[in-house]
Protein backbone atom coordinates (compact mmCIF):
# COMPACT_ATOMS: atom_id res chain seq x y z
CA UNK A 1 0.00 0.00 0.00
CA UNK A 2 1.15 3.39 -1.16
CA UNK A 3 0.79 5.55 2.00
CA UNK A 4 0.36 9.45 1.17
CA UNK A 5 2.00 11.76 4.63
CA UNK A 6 -0.12 15.11 3.82
CA UNK A 7 1.28 19.04 4.99
CA UNK A 8 -0.73 20.52 6.88
CA UNK A 9 -2.80 23.78 5.69
CA UNK A 10 -5.13 24.82 8.32
CA UNK A 11 -3.55 28.60 9.82
CA UNK A 12 -1.20 27.94 12.93
CA UNK A 13 -0.67 24.10 12.37
CA UNK A 14 3.19 23.75 12.86
CA UNK A 15 2.72 19.60 13.09
CA UNK A 16 2.86 16.80 10.64
CA UNK A 17 0.53 12.97 10.90
CA UNK A 18 4.35 10.85 10.50
CA UNK A 19 7.68 11.42 11.70
CA UNK A 20 10.40 10.42 10.20
CA UNK A 21 11.00 7.84 13.18
CA UNK A 22 7.84 6.57 12.19
CA UNK A 23 8.01 6.67 8.16
CA UNK A 24 11.02 4.38 8.85
CA UNK A 25 8.94 1.67 10.61
CA UNK A 26 6.26 1.73 8.11
CA UNK A 27 8.64 1.34 5.49
CA UNK A 28 10.09 -1.47 6.95
CA UNK A 29 6.96 -2.98 7.28
CA UNK A 30 6.09 -3.27 3.67
CA UNK A 31 4.64 0.01 3.00
CA UNK A 32 5.73 2.93 0.46
CA UNK A 33 5.56 6.23 2.00
CA UNK A 34 4.91 9.28 0.00
CA UNK A 35 5.50 12.80 1.81
CA UNK A 36 4.63 16.25 0.40
CA UNK A 37 7.56 18.78 0.23
CA UNK A 38 8.41 20.25 3.89
CA UNK A 39 5.33 18.55 5.48
CA UNK A 40 7.31 17.87 8.59
CA UNK A 41 9.20 21.56 8.24
CA UNK A 42 7.61 23.11 11.08
CA UNK A 43 8.11 20.31 13.60
CA UNK A 44 12.19 20.50 12.68
CA UNK A 45 11.89 17.35 10.46
CA UNK A 46 13.68 17.76 7.45
CA UNK A 47 12.83 16.31 3.82
CA UNK A 48 16.39 14.50 3.95
CA UNK A 49 14.93 12.71 7.05
CA UNK A 50 12.20 11.41 5.72
CA UNK A 51 14.26 10.68 2.28
CA UNK A 52 16.63 8.64 4.48
CA UNK A 53 13.43 7.09 6.16
CA UNK A 54 12.83 5.69 2.65
CA UNK A 55 9.92 7.82 1.78
CA UNK A 56 9.58 9.40 -1.32
CA UNK A 57 9.33 13.64 -1.30
CA UNK A 58 7.11 15.24 -3.80
CA UNK A 59 4.56 17.75 -4.71
CA UNK A 60 1.31 17.93 -3.13
CA UNK A 61 -0.63 17.29 -6.21
CA UNK A 62 1.66 13.96 -7.03
CA UNK A 63 0.96 12.33 -3.37
CA UNK A 64 -2.83 12.74 -4.12
CA UNK A 65 -2.12 11.05 -7.28
CA UNK A 66 0.35 8.64 -6.12
CA UNK A 67 -0.96 7.60 -2.98
CA UNK A 68 -4.07 5.14 -1.76
CA UNK A 69 -4.13 5.93 1.95
CA UNK A 70 -3.74 9.59 2.83
CA UNK A 71 -3.03 10.67 6.36
CA UNK A 72 -2.90 13.96 7.61
CA UNK A 73 -4.18 15.63 11.21
CA UNK A 74 -7.20 18.19 10.42
CA UNK A 75 -9.79 17.57 8.75
CA UNK A 76 -9.46 17.99 4.74
CA UNK A 77 -10.82 20.63 3.30
CA UNK A 78 -12.16 21.83 0.18
CA UNK A 79 -8.95 21.95 -1.92
CA UNK A 80 -8.42 18.86 -0.82
CA UNK A 81 -11.79 17.16 -1.45
CA UNK A 82 -10.86 18.24 -5.19
CA UNK A 83 -7.98 15.90 -5.57
CA UNK A 84 -9.86 12.93 -3.51
CA UNK A 85 -10.81 9.89 -5.59
CA UNK A 86 -13.33 7.21 -5.23
CA UNK A 87 -10.03 5.20 -4.88
CA UNK A 88 -8.70 7.34 -2.26
CA UNK A 89 -8.97 5.94 1.66
CA UNK A 90 -8.82 9.23 4.46
CA UNK A 91 -7.65 9.10 7.53
CA UNK A 92 -8.06 12.52 9.76
CA UNK A 93 -9.83 14.10 12.19
CA UNK A 94 -13.10 14.24 10.84
CA UNK A 95 -15.54 15.78 13.76
CA UNK A 96 -18.39 13.91 12.04
CA UNK A 97 -20.66 14.61 14.40
CA UNK A 98 -20.41 18.12 14.55
CA UNK A 99 -19.11 18.29 10.85
CA UNK A 100 -21.49 16.54 8.42
CA UNK A 101 -21.12 18.85 5.42
CA UNK A 102 -17.70 17.25 5.58
CA UNK A 103 -18.82 14.06 5.53
CA UNK A 104 -21.09 14.42 2.83
CA UNK A 105 -18.65 15.69 0.18
CA UNK A 106 -16.31 12.41 1.11
CA UNK A 107 -19.01 10.34 0.47
CA UNK A 108 -20.14 12.10 -2.46
CA UNK A 109 -16.68 11.50 -4.22
CA UNK A 110 -16.84 7.85 -3.39
CA UNK A 111 -14.03 7.25 -1.25
CA UNK A 112 -13.67 5.99 2.38
CA UNK A 113 -12.78 7.49 6.03
CA UNK A 114 -11.54 6.97 9.10
CA UNK A 115 -12.27 9.48 11.60
CA UNK A 116 -9.21 9.31 14.45
CA UNK A 117 -11.14 11.26 16.87
CA UNK A 118 -13.68 8.70 16.90
CA UNK A 119 -11.43 5.84 18.23
CA UNK A 120 -13.01 3.87 20.96
CA UNK A 121 -11.95 4.81 24.92
CA UNK A 122 -11.36 0.93 25.33
CA UNK A 123 -8.01 -0.35 26.92
CA UNK A 124 -7.11 -1.67 23.72
CA UNK A 125 -7.27 1.26 21.55
CA UNK A 126 -5.14 3.46 24.26
CA UNK A 127 -1.99 3.28 21.84
CA UNK A 128 -3.95 4.61 18.95
CA UNK A 129 -5.98 7.58 21.31
CA UNK A 130 -4.70 11.15 19.37
CA UNK A 131 -7.10 12.93 21.61
CA UNK A 132 -5.07 11.36 24.95
CA UNK A 133 -1.59 12.28 23.47
CA UNK A 134 -2.38 15.60 22.64
CA UNK A 135 -4.75 16.83 25.24
CA UNK A 136 -1.86 15.28 27.45
CA UNK A 137 0.67 18.29 25.98
CA UNK A 138 -2.57 20.69 26.06
CA UNK A 139 -2.57 19.84 30.10
CA UNK A 140 1.14 20.90 30.25
CA UNK A 141 1.12 23.99 28.12
CA UNK A 142 -1.85 25.59 29.34
CA UNK A 143 -0.46 25.81 33.31
CA UNK A 144 2.95 27.33 31.21
CA UNK A 145 0.57 29.99 29.60
CA UNK A 146 -0.85 30.61 32.58
CA UNK A 147 2.07 31.30 34.16
CA UNK A 148 3.62 33.34 31.57
CA UNK A 149 0.39 35.76 32.07
CA UNK A 150 0.28 35.39 35.46
CA UNK A 151 1.51 38.93 37.65
CA UNK A 152 2.68 36.60 40.21
CA UNK A 153 4.38 33.12 40.63
CA UNK A 154 3.54 30.03 41.42
CA UNK A 155 5.94 28.42 44.32
CA UNK A 156 6.45 29.21 47.60
CA UNK A 157 9.60 31.16 47.89
CA UNK A 158 11.29 32.07 51.06
CA UNK A 159 13.37 34.78 50.60
CA UNK A 160 15.60 37.53 52.86
CA UNK A 161 12.57 40.15 51.89
CA UNK A 162 10.03 37.87 53.23
CA UNK A 163 7.58 34.52 51.89
CA UNK A 164 5.72 35.01 48.45
CA UNK A 165 3.10 32.37 49.15
CA UNK A 166 1.99 30.21 46.74
CA UNK A 167 -0.38 30.67 43.65
CA UNK A 168 -4.09 28.93 44.07
CA UNK A 169 -4.78 27.07 41.08
CA UNK A 170 -7.98 25.60 40.17
CA UNK A 171 -8.75 23.04 37.37
CA UNK A 172 -12.43 22.43 35.91
CA UNK A 173 -12.34 18.97 34.13
CA UNK A 174 -10.18 16.09 35.20
CA UNK A 175 -9.74 14.24 31.88
CA UNK A 176 -6.20 13.60 30.46
CA UNK A 177 -5.80 17.53 30.07
CA UNK A 178 -6.77 18.60 33.77
CA UNK A 179 -4.52 15.63 35.03
CA UNK A 180 -1.21 16.91 33.45
CA UNK A 181 -2.40 20.65 33.86
CA UNK A 182 -2.83 19.28 37.68
CA UNK A 183 0.31 17.75 37.88
CA UNK A 184 2.10 20.46 36.19
CA UNK A 185 1.00 23.03 38.47
CA UNK A 186 1.76 20.99 41.93
CA UNK A 187 5.63 20.04 39.93
CA UNK A 188 5.86 24.35 39.59
CA UNK A 189 4.79 24.70 43.33
CA UNK A 190 1.22 25.86 43.22
CA UNK A 191 -1.50 25.07 45.57
CA UNK A 192 -3.95 23.01 43.66
CA UNK A 193 -7.60 21.99 43.58
CA UNK A 194 -9.77 20.58 40.93
CA UNK A 195 -13.58 19.67 40.27
CA UNK A 196 -15.15 17.29 37.74
CA UNK A 197 -18.57 15.81 37.38
CA UNK A 198 -17.33 12.49 37.68
CA UNK A 199 -16.48 11.53 41.34
CA UNK A 200 -14.55 8.13 40.45
CA UNK A 201 -11.63 11.18 39.19
CA UNK A 202 -11.55 12.07 43.14
CA UNK A 203 -8.54 9.27 43.35
CA UNK A 204 -6.77 10.41 40.48
CA UNK A 205 -7.13 14.00 41.79
CA UNK A 206 -5.78 12.88 45.19
CA UNK A 207 -3.23 11.01 43.69
CA UNK A 208 -1.46 13.96 42.17
CA UNK A 209 -1.55 15.68 45.09
CA UNK A 210 -4.21 18.43 44.60
CA UNK A 211 -7.45 19.09 46.35
CA UNK A 212 -10.43 17.22 44.70
CA UNK A 213 -13.98 19.87 45.26
CA UNK A 214 -16.49 16.99 45.66
CA UNK A 215 -20.39 18.06 44.42
CA UNK A 216 -22.70 15.58 45.49
CA UNK A 217 -24.88 13.73 43.33
CA UNK A 218 -22.18 14.13 40.47
CA UNK A 219 -22.57 10.79 37.88
CA UNK A 220 -20.71 12.00 34.69
CA UNK A 221 -19.06 9.24 33.11
CA UNK A 222 -20.56 8.59 29.62
CA UNK A 223 -20.01 4.23 28.75
CA UNK A 224 -17.26 5.56 26.05
CA UNK A 225 -15.27 6.95 29.53
CA UNK A 226 -15.77 10.83 28.21
CA UNK A 227 -17.65 13.49 30.59
CA UNK A 228 -21.57 13.56 29.56
CA UNK A 229 -23.48 16.41 29.43
CA UNK A 230 -24.10 17.97 32.67
CA UNK A 231 -27.90 18.60 34.12
CA UNK A 232 -28.74 22.41 34.90
CA UNK A 233 -29.51 21.35 38.83
CA UNK A 234 -25.67 19.84 38.68
CA UNK A 235 -24.22 23.08 36.79
CA UNK A 236 -25.88 24.95 39.58
CA UNK A 237 -24.68 22.60 42.69
CA UNK A 238 -21.20 23.03 41.21
CA UNK A 239 -20.85 26.96 40.96
CA UNK A 240 -21.92 26.90 44.67
CA UNK A 241 -19.26 24.24 45.45
CA UNK A 242 -16.76 25.85 43.69
CA UNK A 243 -17.25 29.55 44.29
CA UNK A 244 -14.84 30.11 47.50
CA UNK A 245 -12.17 28.48 45.59
CA UNK A 246 -12.84 30.05 42.59
CA UNK A 247 -12.57 33.53 44.06
CA UNK A 248 -9.66 33.12 45.43
CA UNK A 249 -7.30 31.59 43.04
CA UNK A 250 -4.66 32.90 40.65
CA UNK A 251 -4.97 31.09 37.78
CA UNK A 252 -8.07 28.56 36.36
CA UNK A 253 -7.72 26.09 34.06
CA UNK A 254 -11.42 24.51 31.86
CA UNK A 255 -11.02 21.41 29.88
CA UNK A 256 -14.48 20.31 29.89
CA UNK A 257 -15.85 19.35 26.69
CA UNK A 258 -18.76 16.80 25.31
CA UNK A 259 -17.79 14.85 22.27
CA UNK A 260 -19.77 16.48 19.20
CA UNK A 261 -21.28 19.22 20.86
CA UNK A 262 -20.92 22.65 22.23
CA UNK A 263 -18.40 23.41 25.64
CA UNK A 264 -20.64 23.77 29.01
CA UNK A 265 -20.65 26.69 30.66
CA UNK A 266 -19.12 26.10 33.76
CA UNK A 267 -18.05 29.98 34.81
CA UNK A 268 -20.60 32.43 33.96
CA UNK A 269 -20.14 36.40 33.62
CA UNK A 270 -20.99 36.74 37.05
CA UNK A 271 -18.71 34.71 38.74
CA UNK A 272 -15.69 36.13 36.61
CA UNK A 273 -16.93 39.43 38.05
CA UNK A 274 -16.66 38.11 41.75
CA UNK A 275 -12.45 36.72 41.25
CA UNK A 276 -9.76 38.22 42.15
CA UNK A 277 -7.93 41.26 40.49
CA UNK A 278 -5.03 39.92 38.74
CA UNK A 279 -6.90 36.04 38.09
CA UNK A 280 -6.05 34.49 34.86
CA UNK A 281 -8.60 31.82 32.48
CA UNK A 282 -6.97 29.83 30.75
CA UNK A 283 -10.24 28.07 28.60
CA UNK A 284 -8.74 25.12 26.81
CA UNK A 285 -12.52 24.49 25.48
CA UNK A 286 -12.84 27.57 23.48
CA UNK A 287 -12.66 26.13 20.40
CA UNK A 288 -16.54 24.08 21.16
CA UNK A 289 -17.85 27.31 22.18
CA UNK A 290 -16.03 27.63 25.79
CA UNK A 291 -16.56 27.01 29.58
CA UNK A 292 -16.24 30.84 30.45
CA UNK A 293 -19.42 32.45 29.22
CA UNK A 294 -17.08 35.33 28.32
CA UNK A 295 -14.31 33.18 26.52
CA UNK A 296 -13.06 33.84 22.65
CA UNK A 297 -11.15 31.71 21.03
CA UNK A 298 -7.78 32.98 20.34
CA UNK A 299 -8.37 35.71 21.99
CA UNK A 300 -7.56 37.38 25.42
CA UNK A 301 -10.46 39.56 27.27
CA UNK A 302 -10.31 41.24 29.79
CA UNK A 303 -13.05 41.82 32.83
CA UNK A 304 -13.00 43.98 35.97
CA UNK A 305 -9.06 42.78 36.02
CA UNK A 306 -9.51 39.24 35.62
CA UNK A 307 -7.90 37.96 32.12
CA UNK A 308 -9.49 35.29 30.09
CA UNK A 309 -7.46 33.37 27.76
CA UNK A 310 -9.85 31.26 25.29
CA UNK A 311 -7.65 28.56 23.37
CA UNK A 312 -7.50 25.28 22.01
CA UNK A 313 -3.87 25.15 23.22
CA UNK A 314 -2.85 23.82 20.36
CA UNK A 315 -0.32 20.85 20.78
CA UNK A 316 0.87 22.44 17.26
CA UNK A 317 2.66 25.14 20.14
CA UNK A 318 5.04 21.85 20.73
CA UNK A 319 4.86 20.57 17.52
CA UNK A 320 7.80 18.49 17.70
CA UNK A 321 6.62 16.54 20.72
CA UNK A 322 2.95 16.71 19.17
CA UNK A 323 4.16 15.05 16.31
CA UNK A 324 6.13 12.10 17.45
CA UNK A 325 2.71 11.09 19.39
CA UNK A 326 0.26 11.82 16.86
CA UNK A 327 2.42 9.51 14.25
CA UNK A 328 2.85 6.59 16.77
CA UNK A 329 -0.67 6.49 17.86
CA UNK A 330 -0.94 6.47 14.15
CA UNK A 331 1.56 3.58 13.57
CA UNK A 332 -0.41 1.68 15.73
CA UNK A 333 -4.38 2.30 13.80
CA UNK A 334 -2.37 1.57 10.61
CA UNK A 335 -1.07 -2.21 12.03
CA UNK A 336 -4.28 -2.13 13.71
CA UNK A 337 -6.30 -1.83 10.15
CA UNK A 338 -4.08 -3.69 7.79
CA UNK A 339 -2.48 -7.10 7.18
CA UNK A 340 0.61 -7.71 4.72
CA UNK A 341 0.23 -4.00 4.42
CA UNK A 342 -3.57 -4.20 3.22
CA UNK A 343 -6.63 -2.95 4.68
CA UNK A 344 -8.57 -5.98 6.33
CA UNK A 345 -12.13 -3.70 6.41
CA UNK A 346 -13.06 -5.81 9.38
CA UNK A 347 -16.40 -3.75 9.96
CA UNK A 348 -17.38 -6.11 12.92
CA UNK A 349 -14.25 -5.37 14.92
CA UNK A 350 -15.36 -2.43 17.33
CA UNK A 351 -12.01 0.04 16.64
CA UNK A 352 -12.32 -0.50 12.89
CA UNK A 353 -16.30 -0.51 13.05
CA UNK A 354 -15.97 3.24 14.98
CA UNK A 355 -13.58 5.05 13.43
CA UNK A 356 -14.59 4.05 9.56
CA UNK A 357 -17.07 7.12 8.90
CA UNK A 358 -17.69 6.29 5.20
CA UNK A 359 -17.02 3.46 3.10
CA UNK A 360 -17.02 3.70 -0.15
CA UNK A 361 -19.14 6.89 -0.61
CA UNK A 362 -21.56 4.78 2.00
CA UNK A 363 -22.19 6.72 4.92
CA UNK A 364 -21.72 4.62 7.76
CA UNK A 365 -21.80 7.23 11.33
Amino acid sequence: MRIGILKETQKGEKRVSISPKIARQLTEKGFELIVEKDAGIFSSYKNSAYKEAGARIEKRDVVFKDAQMLIKINPFNEEDLKLVTKDHVLISHLYHKAKPELIEKIAAKGASAFSMDAVPRISRAQDMDVLSSQSNLAGYKSVILGAYEMKKILPLMMTAAGTIKPARVLIFGVGVAGLQAIATAKRLGAMVKATDIRPETKEQVESLGAKFIMVEGANGESEAGYAKEASEDYIRRQKEAVNKSLYKADLVITTAGIPGKKSPILITKEQVLNMKNGAVIIDLAAAQGGNCEISELNKKVTVNGVKVIGTSIAPESVSTNASELYAKNMYNFIKHLTKDTELKWDTEEQITDETLIVHNGVIRK
